[in-house]
């Protein structure tokens, strides 16, 4: 089976989703705090409900596969085909009430990643790719996705979530990138990584980040033609550390920064 196969299933999943979670949006909902005495990570019913309700279609539908989301425990892992599901990707931003947060839903085979979205039910977009290509639906109609040219990073925008999500190290190696871009922005979450395949955004640095928050995004970045890879240059992302760009040459000139500050 190929990865466009699985489309059809993949906005079911986002209709699921968004259904749990629009009615606790913007209301007087509870927060729990997952830190157990660290940096504040905040949880909502709405985060369990919506995975919850993602788990059951995927049980039902395709029991022989395997799931990992960031509020259950992981359910065969070792599958050919593994589920990555963040139900809120940003959820600091949805008790806040701003809606720069997303569903994250995406499917690995045999480990790499081969198809993904991002869904934002109270804007209604989706954007979602394959790895070959990826596409935007939402107000503004349906269109391809695909990333703009940039020749360095003088030229570059660059968002990322929060430099003090970082340790003192890195945040020494990021600060030296944002130094040379011509716009640094924070906040964002998965909005960041959208946009850059949109082709609004040049650059993305980021630390500390788990496989859901990361994987059902890669074949939306690579579908669009930019480049995802960790501070070392790699595919492999399981260090958290990643830095994706919608041109090569601003990707190869922020990994110079980062592997030398």
């Amino acid at each position: 089976m190929s990865a466009v196969d699985f489309e059809s299933f993949v906005h079911e999943l986002a209709n699921v989703s968004g259904q749990a979670i629009l009615p606790f949006f913007r209301t007087a909902l509870g927060v729990e705090d997952k830190s157990r005495g660290t940096a504040f990570d905040p949880v909502t019913a709405a985060d369990r409900a919506a995975e919850q309700a993602m788990r059951t279609l995927i049980r039902r539908t395709f029991p022989s596969h395997g799931v990992r989301g960031e509020e259950f425990p992981d359910d065969s892992p070792d599958a050919d085909f593994v589920w990555i599901l963040d139900p809120i990707d940003g959820t600091k931003s949805f008790i806040a009430g701003l809606p720069a947060w997303g569903t994250l839903i995406g499917l690995c085979r045999e480990g790499r990643p081969c198809y993904g979205m991002m869904h934002q039910p109270f804007i209604r977009e989706r954007f979602y790719g394959d790895g070959a290509s990826a596409r935007y639906r939402g107000p503004a109609g349906e269109r391809r996705l695909a990333v703009r040219a940039c020749a360095g990073l003088e030229e570059a925008i660059m968002l990322t979530t929060s430099p003090l999500l970082m340790n003192e190290a890195d945040r020494a190696r990021y600060v030296e990138v944002e130094r040379r871009v011509r716009l640094p922005r924070y906040g964002g979450d998965c909005y960041a990584y959208c946009m850059v395949a949109a082709g609004h955004v040049d650059l993305v640095v980021e630390t500390n980040l788990k496989p859901y928050d990361i994987l059902p995004l890669v074949p939306i970045i690579e579908g669009a033609g930019g480049v995802v890879t960790s501070w070392e240059g790699e595919s492999d992302l399981s260090s958290g550390r990643v830095v994706v760009a919608g041109d090569r040459r601003v990707h190869e000139a922020a990994l110079k920064v980062l592997q030398n500050a």
